[in-house]
């Protein structure tokens, strides 16, 4: 199958699945027993503004209708108007977006960095007490509940070591002192291509703790994974007889197995870009950061539909995406692949 022919059938795929999201979240949140046009209306809102804020809403029209309606405004670019905030969805998201693939983005990269080495290194070390030991850490930060580990590294790093802040996404004094000129929305890119290293440095220091949080769960995954490939790939015939040749070991493990060992990795990685997203909604709320999470758990907390249905459906654009460019890449790196 040709590449062309490969993505056509992937984006017809994705449709399918971006439908079955927005019908099983649109029906969802039409059984939760709450009146949308209350809260539209306001607490205390009377009997007919109540029904004027259901015309408004379309709520008056069947449920097949407002689907239909839902599905023509989505495509083109209207997401719904937030109850809570009375601004366009979409306008919402682009607004709390950018923070959090920032902090997704340094996440995943610390995951990658020290979940490749620590696998690779195990591998090479099998049935060392490095080994050993960083099994348990992978195992510990797979187990361990984010909101846990988060409430455990303030306590030690903030009300024991005094070292680093455990909310709020800059220090108030330096905000003031130094204030960042918004491009993008997520503080500490923002701070560094305008060149504010004060604000840049205390953007970054209060993303160390939500981080360390959020990258705990994939460093622990990609570690196994990567142990797990390394050590298939080191059982191969052509890793015997490099080393039959007199390959040097550093020759054979970073250049031949870990390469090969890459494409199970990298699938692996896409996918944690979902979860760390999603992950997002408990790190961020329980740091203050003002990213999608906090957005995402304040709607659902006050009933928003409009902008649960937004989140939902930029979730799943995200995962089918980010699965599309996963399986590229490793066609790309792995000729055994074939696109199918």
């Amino acid at each position: 199958m040709t590449v062309r022919r490969y993505l056509i059938r992937r984006l017809a795929l994705m449709v399918l699945v971006l439908f079955g999201v927005t019908v099983v979240t649109f029906l969802l949140v039409r059984v939760v027993p709450n009146d949308p046009a209350a809260i539209y209306a306001g607490p205390r809102a009377r009997p007919e503004q109540i029904q004027e804020a259901r015309r408004i809403l379309g709520l008056d029209r069947p449920l097949y209708v407002q689907y239909g309606i839902y599905i023509s405004d989505l495509v083109q670019g209207d997401w719904g108007t937030s109850l809570r905030t009375r601004r366009p969805v979409l306008d919402d998201l682009l607004a709390f977006l950018p923070y959090s693939l920032q902090l997704v983005f340094l996440s995943l990269l610390v995951s990658i960095i020290v979940g490749v080495s620590l696998g690779a290194l195990t591998a090479y070390k099998k049935g060392g007490w490095i080994d050993n030991g960083t099994r348990v850490l992978a195992i510990g930060g797979v187990s361990m509940p984010s909101f846990v580990l988060a409430i455990l590294l303030q306590i030690l790093f903030f009300r024991i070591l005094g070292v680093l802040p455990v909310s709020n996404d800059i220090d108030i004094t330096i905000s003031q002192t130094h204030p960042i000129t918004e491009i993008t929305g997520a503080t500490a890119f923002d701070a560094l291509i305008t060149g504010n290293f004060t604000a840049f440095g205390s953007a970054m220091e209060h993303l160390i703790l939500p981080v360390l949080t959020l990258a705990a769960f994939s460093t622990g995954v990609i570690t196994r994974m990567t142990r797990s490939a390394m050590l298939e790939s080191l059982g191969q015939d052509y890793i015997r007889m490099a080393k039959a040749m007199g390959v040097p070991k550093r020759t054979i493990v970073l250049r031949y197995a870990l390469k090969n060992a890459m494409a199970p990795v990298l699938t692996i990685a896409g996918l944690e870009v979902a979860f760390l997203l999603v992950g997002t909604f408990f790190v961020e709320r329980i740091f203050a950061l003002p990213g999608l999470g906090t957005y995402a758990t304040t709607s659902m907390l006050s009933l928003d539909y409009p902008a649960i249905m937004g989140i939902t459906v930029l979730m799943a654009l995200f995962y089918v995406f980010i699965n599309l460019i996963v399986d590229l890449i490793i066609a790309k790196l792995d000729p055994r692949v074939v696109l199918s």
